[in-house]
């Protein structure tokens, strides 16, 4: 008697759930509506490492998937004491396929960019192997990852899911569906490796994302910020690029940023102002940016239970140094 990939790997599938449709009330769709801006919201992560994992996810995407449930927690484990963010991929609209097993370690630091791929004999490899770029074949153009995640959040399957489809990346290794990358009310997502670029609400088939990548450049109209870099200095950074023309993906690295002093009645408001330091290529570029809540509170995900208040940043100024 055959055996099912399930039990093949003693994965703990979930059924399979419909996401529904994208109506009025998902969060995508208010976002859009309300005109929320996805600056300066990319994730912490620096470090990343691609499972290939087909089939469906659960909620928690390793420890609810067909990747060994043995292995899962160690290497859990593992990449939170690493700092490494692990996500699962699979190709575009083929959830069902058996897995190539291939894995990828991704390095997003300024100066230190690189995605290597590799192939694991079983799950337990990935406990063992080196996460540093040492293993692997190295990856010679950028990958796009695009959150398909319906089980966190369904704007994520229900606009990811056609983006990744569409996709125009020059090689079909390059485009993956990927596990939580966050802001699901910014679907349809893409985080692009090994730069760590974030971007949310892009339109279309991305075809503007993947020209602007492939000439080595941001797509400024749709950049939610760069991975690992603190949100000061991703507002500080869109708004430099904007204000400057500054556009390739190593532009305005970051030198320094700190927060400035503010008066009683701001922080009862929550309003934080900083100055970030940003290298150009004529000398460094000072730029402050203000945070405060957003003046409404809404449902920010389509499972939240009740409703908060973003972030929204404004650059104030944007100078040369002295």
């Amino acid at each position: 008697m055959s055996t099912a990939p399930a039990e093949r790997s003693g994965g703990a599938v979930p059924p399979a759930a419909r996401v529904g449709r994208l109506d009025a009330t998902r969060c995508s769709v208010t976002a859009l509506t309300r005109g929320d801006s996805p600056e300066a919201t990319a994730g912490p992560a620096q470090r990343w490492l691609l499972v290939e994992q087909p089939g469906p996810w659960g909620r928690d995407a390793l420890a609810q998937s067909r990747f060994d449930p043995g292995v899962a927690a160690g290497l859990a484990s593992r990449a939170r004491a690493e700092g490494v963010r692990v996500l699962l991929v699979r190709r575009p609209g083929d959830r069902l396929a058996d897995s190539g097993r291939r894995w990828a370690y991704a390095d997003g630091r300024p100066g230190h960019e690189g995605l290597w791929w590799s192939v694991r004999g079983e799950d337990a490899d990935l406990l063992d192997a080196p996460w540093d770029g040492s293993v692997g074949e190295r990856a010679h153009g950028p990958a796009y990852l695009v959150c398909t995640h319906g089980q966190h959040d369904a704007c994520c399957a229900l606009r990811g899911r056609p983006l990744a489809r569409a996709l125009p990346a020059p090689g079909p290794a390059d485009v993956w569906e990927c596990s939580h990358l966050g802001g699901c009310r910014f679907a349809g997502n893409v985080l692009v490796l090994p730069h760590g670029f974030a971007y949310g609400q892009v339109p279309g088939d991305g075809t503007d994302l993947v020209a602007a990548h492939s000439r080595g450049q941001v797509a400024l109209p749709w950049l939610r910020g760069r991975a690992g870099l603190p949100m000061p200095a991703q507002a500080a950074q869109g708004a430099a690029r904007e204000d400057l023309g500054l556009l390739g993906v190593d532009d305005l690295p970051l030198r320094s940023s700190h927060r400035l002093p503010g008066s009683d009645a701001e922080e009862t408001a929550g309003v934080e102002r900083f100055e970030v330091v940003l290298a150009g290529p004529d000398g460094d570029v000072v730029v402050r940016v203000e945070s405060r809540p957003s003046d409404e509170a809404a449902q920010l995900t389509c499972r939240a239970l009740h409703p908060a208040h973003s972030r929204v940043w404004t650059a104030l100024s944007v100078s040369p140094a002295g």
